[in-house]
């Protein structure tokens, strides 16, 4: 089964693709797999991190990487994070047979744009990717399941529109998100109604919006860009 999908951003074509894996007969079934879905796409292919760096140095810059955990020189989630620093404007999509809801959602929170299983079948691959391409996220549906405040919390801190704001600013923005009015905000939160405004007037100049309309608004739009479905449950509440 697949997990659920929020709506459509801007397609991002994928026309460029690093497989970055150290088992060849698993990287050249990945190469086929995209050739078969991506016809016109470049592929390219490292067996560690080094390789991957030194394509890099080459000056071949992937629209996606497709990144296995463990490989000959890091395992786990260092290695992503060292491709992440290097390649800060690629889409990742991690691959691995290490898998755990725990360690998926590190990888999302940390920019990852989606998890496969490496016993996905092509098919999966090739919809993961079309996902990915078309600006959304990618994770097996039994991954899926974090509870709404976590969503909310990984779209504040890894979304730049928003992780932009203080924590106080955060806590009154899902408050306004959520319909309160500034009195109720200030007695949920245990601050003065005037701090509240203060608060208000701070976080709608840094969002560049007017009023707290626009401020919902912009974060509805934000999360359609950026957030996994569960997410959307805190603008319900």
């Amino acid at each position: 089964m697949l997990a659920a999908r929020p709506e459509c951003a801007p397609a991002q074509p994928v026309s460029s693709v690093m497989i970055v894996d150290d088992h060849p007969l698993y990287s050249d079934a990945l190469e086929t797999a995209l050739s078969l879905g991506f016809s016109e796409c470049s592929i390219r292919k490292a067996g560690s991190l080094r390789a991957c760096f030194d394509l890099l140095d080459e000056g071949f810059r992937p629209d996606l990487v497709m990144f296995d955990l463990k490989l000959p020189d890091v395992t786990g989630v260092s290695g992503f994070e060292k491709l992440r620093e290097r390649v800060p404007e690629a889409r990742v999509l991690v691959i691995s047979s290490l898998a755990s809801s725990e360690l998926v959602h590190t990888l999302l929170r940390s920019g990852a744009m989606g998890f496969l299983q490496k016993d996905a079948s092509a098919k999966t691959l090739q919809f993961a990717v079309s996902e990915i391409a078309a600006g959304r996220r990618y994770i097996p549906a039994e991954y899926a399941n974090a509870t709404a405040e976590e969503c909310e919390d990984d779209l504040f801190k890894t979304t730049p529109e928003l992780s932009i704001l203080t924590p106080q600013q955060v806590n009154i923005l899902k408050l306004i998100c959520a319909g309160k009015p500034n009195k109720q905000i200030a007695y949920e939160l245990s601050l003065a109604e005037a701090t509240v405004k203060a608060h208000i007037t701070a976080l709608l100049r840094r969002l560049d919006v007017r009023n707290r309309t626009q401020a919902v608004v912009f974060v509805e739009s934000v999360m359609a860009r950026h957030a996994e479905p569960e997410a959307r449950a805190f603008l319900q509440h």
